[in-house]
């Protein structure tokens, strides 16, 4: 219990720190939310004020900042500059999407990429060459490309998934982010393959595990018990940081198959400078991390006791 509350109260620090840096950025960028409302367009000095005073642009910079965090933690991150709809409800529109490619893709990384890297990393002969060539291959190929081949290929050619589109409900959904599931996935899941490789060679040559051997426990229970557990430290951390990638990197994707997703809505709003739209969609994005981060962290305690019982010491 001391261990989780350490990493909460670390989670939490993160999640200030970070919406400062969030909030405060968004003024470092060239002009500002009167400018972009009034267009260029010469207007009186009281319908600035009156500008300034909707959006809070008067109040001192902490003061904005504390309304600001104490607004979005309550789900309430301000209005859109450019459409004038409620930020709230267009990323409950958008987030939906991102949430199911980004799920997609994870599950297809976990469970492919620790698979193929095990079997890999317990036979030796023709399959542990295509693995390891396809995890070089799957690392080496750009995303956006991978996108553009699936489509032509499965999309196009064979007609087997659609190009376009979210879907609706579970299996359509399903259906149609296969292709970008599997377009976002490839990076990480080449490198989760790779790394679950090495891990359990190493693993595979440790004195315990040699120990258990040469007393005679069971090959499947060496395997399981001793070997592919104690390899999956590495293996987490490398997960971790790819699936909150995922999400960062899911507005390529989007672009590409044209879903309706946060990314595709980031992407535009950069381009209005829509400071609402930006900065909530990039709270988010830091909310996800430092969660993923800490079921990492968790998952550690959970994989090797010795983690946690050292933090609690």
């Amino acid at each position: 219990m001391r261990y989780v509350i350490s990493r909460l109260w670390s989670l939490c620090l993160v999640f200030v720190v970070s919406s400062f840096v969030v909030f405060s950025g968004m003024y470092l960028v060239p002009g500002s939310p009167e400018n972009f409302l009034v267009q260029g367009r010469t207007v009186s000095p009281e319908v600035l004020a009156s500008i300034r005073v909707q959006y809070s642009l008067d109040d001192p910079f902490l003061t904005r900042y504390w309304n600001w965090l104490t607004s979005a933690v309550q789900g309430d991150f301000g209005r859109s500059l450019t459409t004038r709809q409620d930020v709230s409800n267009l990323l409950a529109a958008r987030l939906p999407t991102t949430l199911f490619l980004t799920l997609y893709a994870g599950v297809l990384v976990v469970v492919f990429g620790i698979g193929l890297g095990v079997i890999a990393g317990t036979r030796e002969g023709v399959f542990e060459k295509i693995v390891v060539f396809g995890s070089n291959l799957g690392f080496a190929v750009p995303t956006f490309f991978a996108a553009l081949l699936l489509m032509a290929v499965f999309g196009g050619a064979l007609g087997w998934f659609p190009v376009t589109g979210s879907g609706s409900g579970f299996g359509g959904r399903l259906f149609h982010l296969t292709l970008p599931a599997v377009a976002l996935s490839l990076p990480s899941l080449a490198v989760v393959a790779r790394i679950t490789r090495t891990s359990v060679r190493e693993e595979s040559g440790s004195d315990h595990v040699l120990m258990a051997v040469a007393r005679g426990v069971p090959r499947r229970l060496v395997l399981w018990r001793h070997t592919v557990r104690n390899s999956l430290l590495p293996v987490t951390t490398v997960i971790g940081t790819h699936l909150a990638a995922l999400l960062a990197s899911a507005f390529v994707i989007e672009y590409a198959f044209t879903l309706d997703g946060i990314g595709a809505l980031l992407v535009d709003a950069v381009h209005r400078q829509d400071f609402a739209v930006v900065q909530a969609i990039a709270l988010i994005l830091v909310v996800a991390f430092g969660l993923i981060n800490l079921a990492v962290d968790l998952l550690y305690a959970v994989i090797d006791p010795r983690i946690r019982l050292g933090k609690a010491a």
